[in-house]
């Protein structure tokens, strides 16, 4: 008898944790977003300057998922936007630098609001100012940032949970934002959390790292390796801490790598095409690596379309918590890709700033004023189809991709006329 029922029991516990592994986890996520930091500045995505450079991005990629056309917008402001709300800049009006902090929280959804509703703990460390209002207005519990938009480095303030925090000595600030990252997720490790850590690695200015040693002809690699070896600390913490296969790892890059950098942006011997702040695809194409362990499949790399929208989605989903009611959202999940699914891969992305816009598929890119490229040898060509020698196969190119942008209607949103316009007008404001 006692055989029988220590056999039953034993059952009873294998089905039990059985189903246990089968259940939805419901992950931490950690979000690092680089600043100014295309695809050619990661060892695995083939950068020749950064080949083997990189080790700890590479074995991020090599742990999980590496995403190969994933698309942000061009610059940094309205990057966040997206992220934050999940919407396009002509819904939202954040389509520029100088737009991006005019959607409020009290107008827009937010991805830390719905995570924090779904009972996580909610952090950020990093860049802001671009955005409006605060962090906390945003549904960060807690947040440490800088008092300036630009690149945030060597300096004596920054601002912690709403109040400035001035030191005696300058301070490197990447480093005080690690150190804040890393406090929250001893604070935090009971419960599940969303950390968002939108580095100011590598933006300009170019300076001098804690590492750095030579000239300042150097200090450009040096960013780089710092912002590695950043990346490198926070996935050992993790470990450290026993949370790394219960955490989702994101690296990615706000926009395409800037001027300090676009001279050397070559993969496999050829340049890409654009830089910051362009249309082309040196401006919106961006790393997007994903590594959950024992989740995600290892070592894979996926040419499915993501664009900055879908960070939202995929979030609220694996957070088992539901996008909010009476919103339009251009969000779409690819938490099932990072699971190991197939999922429902996008059939095309969508980039805008200001009163210029895209849609580009497979193969393809189609701008607002009805140019059509040819995109078969992206991201080094961009080649316009001129309209009178188009081939069948580019006539029905441009159809379907009219078609989405006739039901996207951008132009019918909040749009800025220019971004020169935009800028004469922040002036102006800051005169007055």
């Amino acid at each position: 008898m006692k055989r029988i029922i220590t056999t039953i029991v034993v059952v009873g516990v294998a089905l039990a944790a059985t189903a246990q592994a089968g259940a939805p986890a419901r992950p931490n996520i950690l979000f690092i977003l680089s600043d100014d930091y295309g695809i050619d500045g990661v060892g695995c995505y083939g950068s020749d300057r950064f080949k083997d450079k990189t080790p700890h991005l590479d074995a991020l990629a090599k742990s999980g998922i590496r995403f190969d056309q994933c698309y942000s917008t061009p610059l940094c402001g309205p990057s966040r936007c997206t992220i934050m709300t999940g919407r396009y800049g002509f819904r939202t009006g954040g389509s520029t630098n100088q737009s991006a902090g005019r959607p409020s929280f009290k107008d827009e959804p937010s991805v830390a609001k719905v995570l924090k509703q779904a009972g996580y703990a909610t952090g950020m460390a990093g860049k802001w100012r671009q955005m409006g209002d605060t962090p906390a207005d945003w549904g960060y519990d807690e947040y440490l940032t800088d008092p300036t938009a630009g690149g945030w480095y060597w300096q004596k303030t920054y601002t912690k949970n709403g109040q400035l925090v001035e030191t005696k000595q300058e301070v490197y600030c990447p480093d005080v934002c690690m150190e804040f990252a890393v406090d929250f997720f001893q604070r935090h490790r009971g419960q599940p959390f969303y950390f968002y850590y939108p580095t100011h690695l590598i933006h300009g200015p170019i300076l001098r790292t804690p590492d750095s040693k030579g000239s300042e002809a150097n200090f450009y690699d040096d960013n780089v390796a710092y912002l590695d070896k950043q990346v490198g600390k926070l996935v050992a913490e993790l470990e450290k801490l026993g949370l790394r296969e219960k955490t989702l790892i994101l690296f990615s890059g706000d926009n395409g790598t800037a001027r300090f950098g676009a001279d050397q942006a070559i993969i496999q011997g050829r340049h890409i095409n654009g830089m910051k702040g362009t249309m082309l695809e040196g401006g919106s194409r961006v790393p997007l690596i994903a590594s959950w362990k024992g989740t995600a499949p290892e070592g894979r790399v996926l040419k499915d379309f993501v664009d900055f929208s879908d960070f939202f989605a995929t979030f609220t989903e694996l957070a088992g918590a539901k996008l909010p009611a009476g919103v339009a959202f251009d969000s779409r999940s690819f938490a099932p890709q990072l699971r190991g699914e197939k999922g429902s891969p996008r059939d095309w992305v969508y980039v805008q700033l200001g009163a210029n816009w895209y849609v580009r598929e497979q193969g393809w890119k189609l701008t607002q004023s009805g140019e059509l490229f040819d995109m078969s040898d992206a991201p080094f060509v961009e080649k316009p189809v001129p309209a009178e020698t188009a081939s069948d196969q580019a006539k029905a190119a441009r159809q379907r991709l009219q078609g989405v942008l006739d039901k996207l209607n951008p132009a019918a949103g909040k749009t800025v006329a220019d971004e020169p316009k935009a800028k004469k007008a922040g002036r102006k404001k800051q005169k007055q």
